[in-house]
C-alpha cells in the first residue's frame, strides 16, 4: 500500500470496544436499505426540555414562552415542554400553558418524568386541565447503566419500570386525553430482546389500541455505531413489537459521532414514525438530532416536511435568543454562509445555473419561484427559506470572473463582456490579495470605475449626421492634457479615434459593446470599449451616461488613456 503512508497514531484506541462487542444486533434480513421516505414523520421538538437541560443558562419563562409560540407558529403538533417534577420553573410553565389556555386545540403537550411514583404524580398534577397530553416516562436500560448507575439486574429493573407504568396507568384514569410514552434510555446499547420484552409488557399494561396508541421511543442516547446499525436496531423493533398497529415507533438520536441526522433518516426508513430532536441540534454534548436539517432534507427531495421554514432567519434569531447559542455560519440550511459561494468555479456555475433557470421558466411560461429547481451547488432555492440572492455569491481572493460578474449584474444591472470579466477578475484578485478581505458589490463597483472609468471631464461635444458619415466635435480634459478637435467617420467611435490620432495617440478599437441599465428617467447607457495600439497590448474602458453617444466617447477615451501610444505627444 505505497499510496497510503499513514502511520499509527499515539492515541490509545485499544481502550475502546467496537459496538459489535457491546450490543447484539439480531437482524440478518433488512428491508430499510431499499425503502424511500415519501411522507414526513411526526416531528417532536424537545428544545424546552432536553435542549433546555443542556444550556449553560436555562431559559427563563419569557424565553420558554417565545420558543413555544415559535414552534406552534411553525406547525409543530406535538411539543415536549418540560420536566415538571424536576424543576419548579418547568412546573409553573406547564401550569401557565394550562391556566392561560395557551395551547391550540390541535397541539399535544409532552411532559417528561422518571419512573418513580412521586415524580409521576407531580407530573400529572402539572398537566391538569390540558386536553391533549403525552406523559413521557423514561429509565436507562443499558447494561453499564444498570450495573454502574442503577444497581439493578435485568429482572429487577423490568419490575421497577412495570411498577412505575402501573402508577402512570392509575393516574391516567383520572385524566382523560392523556396518552403514554416510554423511553428505554440508551436503547442503542441495550440488548434488543430485553427492550422488546419491556416495551411489549407496557403496551399490554397500558391497553394500547389504534385509536389510543402507546409511544415507544428508542433513543440513541450516546451514539456508538454507524447509522446503519441503529437502523437495524429500529427495524428489529418495528418487525417484532406486538400490537404494532397500536404502537407509534419513535426515535431520539443524539449526535456524539456527528451522524445524528443520518441515524434519524435511516431509522425512518426502518419503520420509525416519530422523531424527537431540537431546532438546530441543541442538546447535551454534541446535541440532539437537528430537526431543521431533517425537515429541509425532505424538502430538498420533493417531500413536504409539514413544518414551515419559509423564514428561516426569523426562526434562527428566536432560537439563538432563547438558547443564547449562535447558529454556526456553516450550519445546514440556516447558517449565514450556506448559500454563499466564494470559489470562482462555483460562482461561475451558479451564475450560469440562475440564467438557465430563469430562461427555462420564461420558456415554460411559469413563475421562476414555482419552476423546477436545478441550480449547481444550491440544493434548494434560497428563497424557499426566506433568503434573497444577494449573499449567494461573495467575492474574495479565491473568487473568479463569474462571481464578480454576478455581483455587478445583480447589484447594478451590468453584464460585463467575457474578456472584460477575465481582465477585471485579475485586478480584483490583486486587490483582495493585498487586503486579505472580502470585497462587496459596492467596492467592486468602485474598483470597476477606478480601473476602467473615464477619470477626466468630457466637455462640450456634438455629433452631426452627414451624408458621408458622422462629424464629431469634442473636447475632453485629462489631468495633464486636453483633447479637442473635430473629425468625420462612419460613426462617433471612428471620428474620435481620428481626433486622438491628431493628438499623437493612435488607438484601434478592438472590441465594442453597449447595454442599457435601469428604466425610464433612471436608465443609462453603458459602453465597453477595448483599445489597442498595434503592439499587442490592449486596455478596456467603460463609459456610463444617459446619452448613448456620451457613454461611447467616455469608454473610448478611458481605454485610450490607459493604452500607451508609441507616437503619443500629449
Amino acid at each position: 500500500m505505497n499510496w497510503n503512508r499513514q502511520r499509527p497514531s499515539s492515541m490509545p484506541s485499544h481502550r475502546y470496544r467496537p459496538y459489535s462487542e457491546r450490543v447484539p444486533v439480531p437482524l440478518t434480513e433488512r428491508h430499510w436499505p431499499t425503502a424511500r421516505t415519501t411522507v414526513a414523520p411526526l416531528w417532536v421538538p424537545v428544545d424546552l426540555r432536553d435542549g433546555n437541560q443542556a444550556l449553560a443558562e436555562p431559559m427563563d419563562p419569557a424565553r420558554k414562552r417565545r420558543f413555544f409560540d415559535l414552534m406552534v407558529a411553525m406547525g409543530y403538533k406535538e411539543i415536549e415542554v418540560g420536566y415538571p417534577s424536576a424543576s419548579q420553573t418547568d412546573f409553573d410553565f406547564v401550569r401557565d400553558l394550562a391556566e392561560q389556555s395557551l395551547v391550540p386545540d390541535d397541539v399535544t403537550i409532552v411532559v417528561f418524568t422518571a419512573a418513580r411514583t412521586d415524580l409521576i404524580e407531580r407530573t400529572f398534577e402539572s398537566v391538569r386541565g390540558l386536553p391533549n397530553v403525552v406523559l413521557h416516562m423514561y429509565t436507562a436500560t443499558a447494561p453499564t447503566w444498570r450495573d454502574v448507575v442503577l444497581g439493578h439486574d435485568r429482572e429487577a429493573l423490568h419490575r421497577l419500570i412495570f411498577d412505575a407504568a402501573q402508577d402512570v396507568a392509575r393516574c391516567g384514569e383520572r385524566q382523560p386525553g392523556v396518552r403514554f410514552e416510554f423511553s428505554p434510555e440508551v436503547f442503542n446499547l441495550t440488548e434488543p430482546d430485553y427492550v422488546l420484552e419491556m416495551c411489549d409488557s407496557l403496551t399490554e399494561l397500558w391497553d394500547a389500541s389504534p385509536d389510543r396508541p402507546v409511544i415507544h421511543n428508542l433513543p440513541a442516547t450516546v451514539e456508538i455505531s454507524t447509522p446503519n446499525v441503529y437502523a437495524d436496531q429500529i427495524e428489529y423493533m418495528h418487525r417484532n413489537l406486538t400490537r404494532r398497529d397500536s404502537v407509534i415507533l419513535s426515535v431520539h438520536p443524539h449526535n456524539d459521532r456527528g451522524t445524528g441526522v443520518a441515524c434519524a433518516e435511516l431509522a425512518v426508513l426502518a419503520g420509525a414514525q416519530r422523531v424527537e430532536g431540537c431546532l438546530f441540534g441543541n442538546g447535551e454534548r454534541t446535541g440532539n438530532v437537528d430537526l431543521v436539517t431533517l425537515a429541509l432534507n425532505l424538502h430538498a427531495q420533493g417531500v413536504d416536511p409539514m413544518i414551515d421554514f419559509s423564514d428561516i432567519d426569523a426562526v434562527k434569531r428566536t432560537v439563538e435568543h432563547c438558547n443564547r447559542i449562535d447558529v454556526h455560519e456553516r450550519h445546514p440550511y440556516g447558517g449565514d454562509l450556506v448559500y454563499t459561494a466564494f470559489s470562482g468555479t462555483h460562482q461561475d456555475a451558479i451564475k450560469k445555473g440562475f440564467a438557465h433557470h430563469y430562461a427555462s421558466a420564461e420558456a415554460a411560461g411559469i413563475d421562476p419561484s414555482t419552476a423546477p429547481w436545478d441550480v449547481p451547488y444550491l440544493p434548494i432555492d434560497p428563497r424557499d427559506v426566506g433568503r434573497d440572492y444577494e449573499a449567494v455569491i461573495r467575492v474574495n481572493s479565491q473568487s473568479g470572473k463569474g462571481g464578480i460578474a454576478y455581483l455587478l449584474q445583480t447589484g447594478y444591472g451590468i453584464d460585463l463582456p467575457r474578456p472584460l470579466q477575465i481582465d477585471f477578475a485579475k485586478r480584483v484578485q490583486r486587490a483582495t490579495d493585498d487586503s486579505g478581505a472580502e470585497i462587496t458589490a459596492e467596492q467592486l463597483w468602485e474598483l470597476l470605475h477606478a480601473e476602467y472609468g473615464f477619470d477626466g471631464r468630457l466637455g462640450q461635444w456634438s455629433i452631426e449626421h452627414r451624408e458621408g458619415g458622422d462629424h464629431l466635435r469634442v473636447r475632453a480634459e485629462f489631468d495633464d492634457s486636453t483633447v479637442a478637435g473635430e473629425a468625420s467617420g462612419t460613426g462617433p467611435v471612428e471620428a474620435l479615434t481620428r481626433i486622438l490620432a491628431e493628438h499623437g495617440h493612435t488607438v484601434e478599437v478592438l472590441s465594442f459593446g453597449q447595454q442599457s441599465v435601469g428604466s425610464g428617467s433612471d436608465s443609462r447607457a453603458v459602453t465597453y470599449a477595448q483599445c489597442g495600439n498595434g503592439d499587442g497590448t490592449a486596455h478596456w474602458g467603460v463609459g456610463f451616461d444617459q446619452s448613448v453617444t456620451a457613454s461611447t466617447l467616455q469608454a473610448v477615451l478611458a481605454a485610450s488613456a490607459r493604452t500607451p501610444s508609441p507616437d503619443s505627444r500629449t
